[in-house]
């Protein structure tokens, strides 16, 4: 039996355009310069105080970054709400989670620095729900590259570490995953580049989802 657990944005969905606009939107209410795309992919899959905080160039989290944190959930389901197609699906990735879910010898799930209401949001929209039995969001852990969301989706799905896969786009996911002793398979569709993806840790990266299945081998009887 495998676990796989999957990072939500740049690795299922692309959601860099949505989560940009909401934050250039968030810095322009608190009279800050308007970050650029770059910046805002840098810190894709951070929980998100943490992550205003080091667009800030701050260490840690202060009440400055705390309040643009709570008004970029403020603004995120207007701008959700505007967008055409918030949160596509990478090509690929719908093939990828059917071809899981009807495996008997997999467990699928999620760790991400989404909430979980965004998580929730995600699934639903794309018919994944009933395939995801297992997930951790920025509301239930610490921020990535912590490894309590993999170590929390193996003590509740009764698995270790060893036999789960993590897959994500961001050194943190890299990071988190070996931080857990769990392997870490890189995505090179995502925010983050290949070079840093493999510096980070990844024992593998793939550049099209067809090609996670490899990872997961089927279980058989001796």
């Amino acid at each position: 039996m495998k676990l796989v657990l999957f990072d939500c944005d740049g690795t299922l969905v692309d959601s860099a355009g949505l989560i940009h606009a909401v934050m250039a939107q968030t810095f322009a209410d608190f009279g800050k310069p308007r970050p650029d795309m770059s910046q805002t992919k840098a810190i894709i899959g951070l929980t998100l105080d943490i992550a205003i905080a080091r667009m800030l160039g701050r260490a840690h989290v202060d009440d400055e970054a705390s309040a643009m944190a709570l008004r970029y959930k403020e603004n995120y389901l207007p701008l959700k709400e505007r967008a055409e197609n918030p949160t596509p699906l990478f090509e690929g990735i719908a093939p990828l989670i059917e071809m899981l879910a009807k495996r008997d010898d997999v467990l699928i799930g999620a760790v991400t620095g989404k909430g979980r209401r965004g998580l929730l949001q995600v699934l639903e929209s794309h018919g994944f729900t009933e395939h995801f039995i297992v997930s951790r969001t920025a509301d239930d852990c610490p921020s990535k590259p912590h490894p309590a969301m993999v170590m929390e989706c193996c003590h509740e799905t009764g698995m270790v570490p060893a036999d789960t896969v993590v897959i994500g786009d961001a050194i943190y996911d890299m990071q988190m995953a070996k931080a857990a002793g769990a392997k870490a398979i890189g995505v090179s569709w995502g925010y983050a580049s290949v070079d840093d993806l493999w510096k980070a840790g990844a024992d593998a990266v793939v550049s099209h989802p067809r090609e996670i299945p490899a990872f997961v081998p089927i279980d058989t009887l001796e």
